[in-house]
């Protein structure tokens, strides 16, 4: 199978140089980013839809774009309860077929609902960061998940946390960030998936022979990271 996939281009040879001091500067700093009303919405519906599920285990599917790994990760998980989240209204209206009864799809901003989850005490048993936009150009570091300002929160939560993406420095650098932010050892490594890809850009990718890069750690609930306001 072949597919036409432009691999990332980006001036960039490996991590920022910056990459240290804007984790440190987020380990120091709280967010004061006011909560959107539409997210604080979102929030306490999911939270209800959350709470008539008993005790099944959260995984969190973080820029699920248009749900199709929510989807998928609801059917290998069926124990679970599966939160997928987007802030496009668009993406997550497409359809994909029918969402399983264990998986909800949630439109909000990312880093409003990440802290909002952590402020309620949720600690997802998974965490997926899928295929994050990597706004290759250098001086778009902030904009990462690892050079912004709400990674604290991101790792706060705690769980298996795997992000996955086709830009190996993203998850180099993502890496870095986990390991000075909570001294658990993390380390990006190649990646290849199985017979169903979770994502429209994983399968895209792949079909293209570009290479996959990944990250895997278990990281402890610890909203301590997160600096008081």
């Amino acid at each position: 199978m072949t597919a036409r996939s432009r691999s990332i281009d980006s001036p960039q040879a490996g991590p920022h140089d910056d990459l240290s001091r804007r984790v440190a500067r987020a380990l120091a700093n709280p967010l004061r980013k006011p909560f959107a009303a539409h997210t604080r919405e979102a929030f306490a519906a999911a939270g209800d839809w959350l709470g008539g599920r008993g005790e099944a285990a959260l995984i969190l599917d973080a820029g699920c774009g248009v749900g199709l790994s929510t989807r998928r990760l609801a059917e290998r998980f069926p124990d679970c309860s599966v939160i997928g989240v987007d802030r496009s209204a668009d993406r997550l209206s497409r359809d994909h077929g029918r969402l399983p009864d264990n998986a909800l799809l949630v439109r909000a901003d990312l880093v409003d609902l990440w802290r909002l989850a952590l402020d309620a005490g949720w600690r997802p048993h998974r965490h997926y960061l899928l295929y994050p936009n990597p706004y290759p150009k250098a001086a778009h570091l902030k904009m990462r998940w690892q050079g912004h300002p709400v990674l604290p929160a991101i790792l706060a939560l705690g769980g298996r946390l795997e992000l996955r993406s086709n830009w190996r420095i993203y998850v180099e650098e993502f890496a870095l960030a986990v390991t000075q932010a909570t001294g658990v050892a993390a380390a990006a490594e190649p990646f290849a998936p199985g017979p169903e890809c979770l994502t429209p850009f994983e399968q895209k990718y792949h079909a293209s022979g570009q290479a996959l890069w990944r990250l895997v750690v278990e990281l402890p609930h610890d909203p301590g990271l997160v600096p008081a306001g």
